[in-house]
């Protein structure tokens, strides 16, 4: 890619991280390309889909992921409490843009979602919290990852349509973690 391709590029990336941070992710193309100082045609041959541009956003987050679960597994504590600390860096995740929970949670488990890959991400960070957490737990052994990323996903839609902040998302959250255990 040329040099003026990449910055132009790499600047609609960074607006529209922007802009569906403060307007959701049916935000307006033509908006972030105006604010990104570049014309319809160039955002679109970049992004030839809305989707296309979501999967750059969220490439940045793919990485976030990573480097939270890590954090969260030498989270100590009770089992529960892993589980707890986990769910709410988990809302906190998929809750970074309006609208990026239920966007998120509806493409959980959906083999034909452009984002596919990334709830894929998602679900793997899940699987290792839950996994670490091994069959010598207190966890229930009926437990399905693609369920709990449903699940904690349906309390951060709720949190995100709701306006509600972290610490009347957590008693929600406590719940759902209870309810996983033995």
């Amino acid at each position: 890619m040329r040099a003026d391709a990449q910055r132009n590029y790499d600047r609609i990336v960074e607006v529209a991280r922007l802009v569906f941070r403060e307007q959701g992710y049916d935000a307006s193309l033509d908006d972030i390309a105006k604010r990104a100082g570049v014309g319809p045609g160039t955002l679109y041959r970049h992004f030839p889909k809305r989707e296309n541009l979501l999967d750059a956003v969220m490439q940045s987050w793919v990485d976030r992921v990573n480097e939270t679960v890590d954090k969260a597994l030498t989270h100590e504590g009770t089992d529960r409490d892993v589980l707890l600390n986990w769910f709410e860096q988990y809302v906190a995740l998929i809750s970074q843009h309006k609208g990026g929970p239920a966007k998120i949670t509806s493409a959980m488990g959906n083999p034909d979602s452009p984002i596919m890959t990334k709830c894929q991400v998602l679900a793997t960070a899940n699987r290792r919290v839950i996994d670490q957490l091994g069959e010598h737990s207190a966890l229930r052994d009926d437990v399905d990852v693609i369920q709990v990323c449903r699940l904690v996903g349906g309390v951060a839609t709720v949190a995100d349509q709701a306006g509600l902040d972290a610490d009347a998302v957590r008693p929600m959250l406590a719940v759902l973690a209870d309810g996983l255990m033995r």
